[in-house]
């Protein structure tokens, strides 16, 4: 499996001229079916944006995808009823979504994260992964715009971003910041990138998310995935437990505060998807508590829930209610 470490390519935060409040991961598998090539989990996805708007929009909106779809008669339509006097009034965003099973098989198939672009396959490769990751992308600014969200698809690799031995090396976020100030959302996913040492890999959206964090610190983050949050043991196996609260400590270690285990000495075991080149689960947590030693609460929740929603709302910030289902990775005090 591969992982990608990150390496501060700026010193300090960058600031925007309105504070970020949150970024969004939206986990592949919440998105798409894994197991099945370039599907997407056309319900989870129209949940997802609908409480993305209500997180982020404050009033009425109107739809932004007046596109005709491929292969479809359907004629676009544009509200007629537009307010030029009524101003989008909206909390800062940024979105980042993982591939789920777009571009993993055809990163695997042709081992780009191993890099190699003088190899036929692996440059053949390259292109292909890139046409899976950007399709998926439109789609979801396709949702998201669709709801009313003023959403705009960012490529890593189309930014300039790259990496020097897997690790991230050049990430200029100027475009984000420009984006979000002018009252866009980015959408910013996973992507094959250029790599000056070994010629290409693949950068994780997890890794995205944390540079983004280091430069923007929004006042939380929060993960969508397809469970409930972060397990003892797989999730599948029937003595699960779900790990509510995580404390991270600044030497970056961390401890489970809630709830108590019983075995204290036991590891929480994490298992990944044989054909995810980007990590899975690890990287997922590995990012998450790195976010998390900058003082920043990360939550890690199965998305289109209620308890997605109120992760997303900010509603956990001061109290973790009993109800909540979910894991929130925070700064020990």
């Amino acid at each position: 499996m591969d992982q990608h470490n990150h390496q501060s390519t700026t010193s300090g935060a960058v600031a925007t001229a309105k504070p970020l409040h949150c970024i969004v991961k939206l986990g592949g598998a919440a998105i798409t079916y894994k197991n099945e090539l370039e599907t997407i989990n056309c319900d989870n996805l129209n949940i997802v944006s609908s409480q993305l708007r209500q997180a982020m929009i404050l009033g009425p909106c109107h739809g932004m995808d007046w596109s005709r779809r491929p292969g479809s008669s359907e004629i676009p339509t544009v509200a007629d009823d537009f307010d030029e006097q009524l101003q989008l009034e909206s909390k800062k965003f940024v979105v980042v979504h993982g591939a789920g099973s777009f571009g993993h098989f055809q990163a695997s198939k042709s081992g780009v994260h191993k890099g190699g672009l003088n190899k036929s396959l692996v440059k053949s490769g390259f292109v292909a992964t890139r046409i899976s990751v950007t399709s998926l992308n439109l789609e979801i600014v396709r949702a998201l715009a669709k709801e009313g969200i003023p959403s705009i698809g960012m490529s890593p690799f189309s930014c300039g971003w790259s990496t020097c031995q897997r690790n991230l090396s050049t990430a200029d976020i100027s475009t984000v910041v420009k984006a979000l100030d002018t009252g866009f959302i980015p959408v910013l996913h996973g992507d094959a990138v250029l790599d000056t040492s070994q010629g290409c890999t693949i950068l994780s959206g997890d890794v995205i998310i944390r540079h983004l964090a280091e430069q923007l610190r929004p006042d939380y983050v929060v993960f969508l995935t397809d469970v409930l949050g972060v397990y003892d043991r797989p999730p599948t196996e029937p003595d699960a437990t779900l790990l509510q609260e995580i404390a991270v400590s600044e030497d970056g270690s961390w401890s489970v505060l809630k709830p108590q285990l019983q075995d204290v000495s036991r590891q929480v075991e994490i298992t990944v998807a044989a054909h995810d080149t980007t990590g899975g689960m690890v990287t997922k947590i590995s990012e998450a508590a790195m976010i998390a030693k900058l003082g920043i609460d990360v939550y890690i929740v199965k998305a289109a829930t209620d308890h997605s929603m109120r992760a997303l709302k900010g509603q956990l910030r001061e109290n973790i209610p009993d109800d909540w289902l979910g894991t929130v990775i925070r700064l020990a005090k």
